[in-house]
Order: C-alpha cells, then structure tokens, then sequence
C-alpha cells in the first residue's frame, strides 16, 4: 500500500520545535554535545554515501575482461547516475531547505544500499552475466536511480552545519565535512579493489551495500534535525550571533534570488570543471593506470586510492589555508592549487615510473585538488548565501557539476576506446589533453571573475 503524498510530505517536513525546552543552565551544554553528534553522524555517513557511488569505478576491468560491457558501454551507465544525480541535487537542494534532514538523508542511503545489492545480483544471475543489451539495460537504470537517491545526502549535510553551527566556524566545519567523498573513495576503492581481486566484481556492489546500511544507522542514531527540534533555542541565540538581514527574508524568496546571482552561476561553471578532473582520475584512474602502465588492479586500487586519502588532507587544508594563512581570501588558496594540481596531473599522466613515483603524483594532485573541490565547490558558494538559501545554492553548483561529470563519463569513455564501437584498443591521449584543459579552466575562471561576482545574495 502507498504512503498519501501528504503524509509524505509531513514526514519528511523541518522538525518543530520542541514542545519543552531545555533549562538555561543545561543548554549550552546540551547543544555541544547534539550539535558534535550531529558533526560527526553526518560526517561518518556521507563518507558512506560514496562506498554506495563508487563500485562502478572499481569493477570497470574485470566487467571489460570478461567482455560484458566495453568502455564506451561503462561510460553510458556512469553517466546515466551523474545526470539524474546533476538533477537530483538541485532539485534535492532546494527541497531539503525545507526537510528534516536526518529523515531526507537516511532515505536516500537506505535506496541507494539496496540498489547496489541489487546490482551484485544482477551479476550472480546467469541472464545477466552473459552482458549484452540484457546487462547495459539493467545496469543504466539502476545506476542512475542510484544517481537521485544519492543526491539526497550533500544537501542534508551541508544544511546541518548551516543550522548547528554560527558562520564564524562555518569555513572549518565545511572543510571537513567536504573531506568525506574522499574518505569514502578510499575506503571503497581499497577495500572494494580488494573484495573483487578475491571473489569476483558482483560482490563489490554486495560489499557497498553493506556499507550503505551501516551509514543509514549512523544517521539515524546520531543525527539531530535543529536545535529548536531538542528544545534549544536558535543557533543564532545560542552563539550571540547578530541577525542578518537574511532572516527575515522568507526562504522561498532568497532561493529565487540565489537563481539570479551571477556569481553563484559563475562557481557552479568553475566547480564544473573541477569536478571533470577530479572524477576524471576517480572514474577512469584504475583503468588508465592498468591499461597505459601495465599495472594490476590491486596496485592500481591502491595507487587511486591513496589519491583519495590525501584528497581528505587538501579539503581540511582547504579551510586552515583560506581562513588562517591568507585571512578568508578565497583566489590566493585556488590560484596556488589550481598551478600545482595541473602539473601533478600532467606528471601522472605522461610520466612512467614506479607505484610509489605514481602514488606521490597523485597524492600531490588529490592535495591540490581537494583544496579546488573545498573552495571552488563549496566555500565560495556559502560566502556569498544566506544559512535559509544553503541547499540552494549548493543545488545549483551541484547540478552543473554532475552534468559536467556524466559528460566527462561519455566523453572519457570514447576517447579511450579511441571512438570504435566495441574496439578493445586504449588511447589515453586524447583524455589526458581534457582533463588537463579542464583543470587550468576550473581555477582560471573564479581568478578572474571573483572580484565582481562576490557580493551577497541577500543585497541581490
């Protein structure tokens, strides 16, 4: 039986505030601790959210060798996830202004476990593993319905920092909390890599199924909606914040307004071209490291992977650089970034040399670029909106984002099949020049256009 869309909708509707409050004396207390459980619930679980993203980049050459699926066939169903994901998040961004957030993002890590375990499945069944239109089919639209429950979980997280946390610790907070799609690329391409080394690629989706489910608990037990919702008063009574001009502003209006800042427009094209990049080496960095370097899978998961755990370092990095060492300016962080993560990436893909050499190459570049990903992506955006508008904003870059990223899945994926339909020749040329182009473009644009795109939304 079908839940009424009404019911639904009070579901998942913001908390009310609670109908007893807690004494004066124990509120301060009280609101570090759940505003620290919180954090760090969110944290653990969108970590989780990416082991239930990141499956298909692992399993991508045992699925190849075994002749189910070509290139060209894996850079269709990645990019089915990254444009329903493209969107999902915008219109998951704005929905979720409005949301429980500990309800929203625990539902969409539920379906996303059990899409995953359905997809292991699919791969154990004997129809499916023949390949063929039969798998291609399957496997695109379970991977982009995958794509929209997964965009439920970076709109609840951002949003819990907006309504736990005063501004002045936002950047911090942020750059953390920007840490956890890295944290989880490791932890699924290592432990994923490893699982499909060992008993086959259909278990590498059972595995982030489990995974997936692990989050859903943290979320569920950790996580708090708002303070108001624990009978506390408003972040901005607890912190002795100043009232914005924002607040009084409904957050229908400020969304609308988000829509008609330029500057907001300009970062999401800027994060678009980050996000080509970044998920550029993710998606296709095994593959590349085995077919061009003549590397195993075991040795090429864990050269990505430790790509990815020091991805988590650049992010925090991102906010100590921005905020303490060139005092909030945002250009000076992305302008030294953008210059070191180009010539990584250029070292990575035109140099040879041994794992280790490898691994410096791409720890150098997922440094530089978690400090793009944190900045680009997320800080800019958040400077220049209000803490009603958060999901919003972040819609909008996201959207653009994921369309550039299931662009750079089809484009990635013929480019290395050389353009020929079913070819089993790789040429890594072609991909190399765009991602590199790509990457100069996404730190070259805010450089120039930061100056006059940086004023707020609210004075919109």
């Amino acid at each position: 039986m079908m839940m009424n869309p009404d019911r639904l909708i009070r579901y998942f509707r913001i908390s009310a505030p609670a109908a007893q409050r807690i004494p004066a004396g124990e509120a301060d207390a009280a609101y570090h601790r759940l505003r620290s459980r919180t954090f760090w619930g969110v944290t653990a679980a969108y970590s989780l959210y990416y082991i239930c993203r990141m499956a298909l980049s692992v399993v991508k050459q045992p699925v190849i060798d075994e002749g189910l699926l070509t290139a060209g066939q894996l850079g269709l169903i990645g990019s089915a996830m990254s444009f329903v994901y493209a969107v999902g998040k915008f219109a998951n961004g704005f929905i979720a202004d409005h949301c429980n957030i500990r309800r929203f993002m625990a539902a969409g890590l539920f379906i996303s476990a059990i899409l995953n375990l359905v997809m292991g499945l699919c791969g154990l069944i004997t129809s499916f593993t023949q390949g063929g239109f039969a798998l291609l089919s399957a496997f695109i639209l379970l991977w982009g319905f995958n794509g929209w429950v997964q965009s439920m979980g970076a709109p609840p997280g951002v949003i819990s920092l907006s309504r736990w946390f005063p501004l002045r610790q936002r950047g911090t907070f942020y750059s953390i909390l920007c840490s956890t799609p890295y944290l989880g690329k490791f932890i699924s391409i290592v432990l994923t890599g490893h699982i499909v080394v060992l008993v086959g690629w259909q278990y590498g989706f059972i595995l982030s199924s489990i995974g997936g489910l692990i989050g859903v608990a943290i979320i569920l037990f950790f996580v708090s909606d708002t303070p108001e919702s624990k009978g506390l008063p408003s972040v901005q009574e607890l912190s002795g914040e100043a009232p914005a001009k924002a607040d009084s502003i409904p957050t229908k209006e400020l969304q609308k307004a988000v829509l008609r800042h330029g500057g907001i427009w300009i970062i999401a094209l800027s994060s678009a071209f980050v996000y080509i990049t970044q998920y550029g080496l993710s998606n296709w960095g095994i593959l590349f490291l085995q077919k061009s370097k003549a590397f195993s899978l075991t040795e090429a998961a864990w050269i990505i992977g430790f790509s990815e755990a020091f991805g988590v370092a650049g992010t925090v990095f991102a906010g100590w650089l921005s905020d303490k060492v060139f005092s909030g300016k945002r250009v000076p962080p992305v302008a030294l970034s953008g210059v070191v993560c180009l010539a990584a990436l250029s070292l990575f893909l035109f140099t040879r040399g041994s794992a280790w050499l490898n691994i410096v190459y791409v720890a150098v570049f997922s440094l530089s670029i978690g400090v793009l990903y944190c900045i680009v992506a997320g800080l800019m955006a958040l400077d220049i909106v209000p803490r009603k508008a958060t999901g919003a904003a972040l819609g909008v870059v996201g959207i653009s984002s994921y369309v550039a990223v299931g662009l750079q899945d089809i484009v990635s994926g013929f480019l290395i099949q050389g353009g020929q339909a079913g070819s089993s020749e790789f040429d890594f040329t072609g991909v190399a020049v765009f991602w590199l182009v790509s990457c100069l473009i996404s730190f070259l644009l805010p450089i120039v256009n930061w100056r006059k795109m940086k004023r707020k939304v609210a004075d919109f």
